[in-house]
């Protein structure tokens, strides 16, 4: 469907329905067309990543001891030293007394 300039602003909400509802519209100044409003696709959602189980399997290695804890000079070594002296579980609150 043509409209005029005049006509598309005065009725733009409209024209954006129609454009909606898939119609392309046209507006001309005089009796040529200068713009065209036609609908907008919605963006398709995007895709989880695929991922194959067992990828990396045979691929990755680590030593025996890589999880074991850390001694006292490797954790100041890795400048976690603050760990040292930090309660290893924090203590129970206290009751409040009323």
């Amino acid at each position: 469907m043509a409209y005029t300039v005049h006509q598309a602003k005065t009725h733009f909400s409209r024209l954006l329905k129609e454009a909606e509802a898939g119609e392309e519209v046209i507006v001309m100044r005089g009796t040529k067309p200068v713009a065209k409003i036609v609908p907008i696709n919605e963006p398709a959602a995007p895709k989880a990543p695929f991922r194959l189980m067992g990828a990396y399997r045979g691929r990755m290695s680590w030593d025996e001891d890589a999880f074991d804890p850390m001694t006292d000079e490797e954790l100041v070594e890795c400048g976690l030293g603050y760990m040292l002296d930090a309660p290893l579980v924090p203590p129970p609150p206290r009751p409040v007394n009323k």
